[in-house]
């Protein structure tokens, strides 16, 4: 290959396109990451401490530290779960992702800003064509290699890897508003997840903390759904209708990881394009970090050995520690997410103290806990139980 301006161009600088490009210029790679200004996503904000080690995020950057999650079934049953030996960190988007790219920038990552347009290619190799912010005119960037992370409706995916236009996805919808006054029913320390069908027929409602201001917000893959009065209906039920609404947001959410991430030639997805969300839970953070150093990782193998296969081990790495937990978690999506009775029992099922613990063992630690096998016995055949109807949706 003849010399490019950049080994790597990073399409998109959210979690997943600034931790690749942070890891990439840290390893000495010529890398440049190009990123559309202004766009906050809609995003519970919810962090793992395994997300806070592996990934080094300052105490500056959580806004909230959750000590419990609350389930709320469809008539309203509460189920408070303790979260033991730590905490959730809440993070809020507008400010994490830009402290994510400004950390890319001081490792030596180039940033511009700007919409990318499409990928064209020369003898040397791929140029990446984008709409520049400050000039509106087109530009382009030279690398050896791409890697795309801009999002669920992924142009470089739709445009460059098989399948990448037919990601399955729901839609989010959150308003951050201002956190109400101390003494009422919301608990700043606390997370609410609402399992209606009322506010979502097929996903959930949430009311997430963020210190000075909270997270409220659903999410449905079911067309139709007006999600403003969804939300509007989360935010009366929680008494939170007074509150001062700051912004609004939308955004896809994909909920299952595609079968190629490659084009097998010169780029690799990475984050929400890759379609690497947490189903039933909806969690993208932490994944897409996770995406976006895989993703890293392969390109870095690439530009060593010359071989395009290498760009395989982004996904080959992620489905590898991962792949179990999202099969579990869509299992209980599909069990569970169908109606309102099915989560009148997914609520029941949360009374159990196996169930709480091996389930936040779980988040907290990114793994299956198998020290447990009594206990996931029990939890099967609970489940068993559940969905054959052999015991009440209200049993506790």
């Amino acid at each position: 290959m003849q010399d490019r301006d950049f080994d790597v161009v990073v399409v998109g600088g959210g979690p997943a396109g600034a931790t690749a490009a942070e890891d990439l210029a840290r390893s000495g790679v010529r890398v440049a990451m190009l990123d559309r200004a202004g766009r906050i996503k809609p995003c519970g904000g919810a962090v793992p401490p395994r997300l806070i080690q592996d990934f080094h995020i300052p105490d500056s950057q959580i806004v909230a530290k959750i000590e419990t999650a609350r389930m709320i079934s469809p008539t309203g049953r509460a189920v408070d779960i303790p979260i033991e030996n730590g905490y959730v960190g809440m993070v809020d988007r507008e400010h994490f992702d830009e402290f994510l790219r400004v950390r890319a920038a001081d490792a030596g990552a180039a940033r511009f800003t700007g919409t990318y347009k499409r990928i064209e290619r020369d003898a040397g190799g791929p140029r990446v064509v984008y709409r520049d912010k400050a000039s509106g005119e087109e530009r382009e960037l030279s690398c050896r290699l791409v890697i795309g992370a801009d999002g669920a409706r992924s142009d470089v995916g739709r445009q460059e890897v098989p399948g990448g236009d037919k990601i399955p996805y729901v839609i989010a919808y959150h308003e951050i508003i201002a956190a109400p006054a101390a003494g009422g029913a919301y608990d700043a320390t606390r997370c609410d997840v609402i399992y209606d069908g009322v506010v979502s027929p097929d996903f959930y409602g949430w009311v997430f903390p963020h210190g000075a201001s909270a997270s409220v917000g659903m999410g449905t893959g079911v067309d139709g759904v007006d999600l403003k009065k969804a939300t509007a209906l989360l935010r009366e039920s929680s008494g939170l209708t007074g509150c001062e609404t700051i912004r609004r947001e939308g955004a896809p959410i994909p909920l299952k990881p595609l079968d190629k991430w490659d084009n097998g030639r010169d780029v690799v997805l990475a984050g929400d394009a890759a379609g690497v969300v947490a189903p039933s839970s909806g969690e993208g953070i932490y994944y897409a970090m996770v995406g976006g150093r895989v993703a890293a990782t392969a390109a870095a193998a690439c530009l060593a050995s010359g071989r395009v296969k290498d760009l395989q081990l982004a996904r080959k790495l992620f489905m590898k520690e991962h792949k179990t937990v999202f099969n579990v978690l869509r299992a209980m999506q599909d069990a569970y997410y169908k109606s309102d009775e099915r989560r009148e029992r997914f609520v029941s099922l949360c009374h159990d103290v196996d169930v709480q613990r091996l389930t936040f063992e779980a988040y907290m630690n990114k793994k299956l806990v198998k020290a447990r096998p009594l206990a996931h016995i029990k939890i099967a055949i609970k489940n068993i139980a559940h969905l054959t109807r052999l015991i009440p949706a209200v049993s506790t």
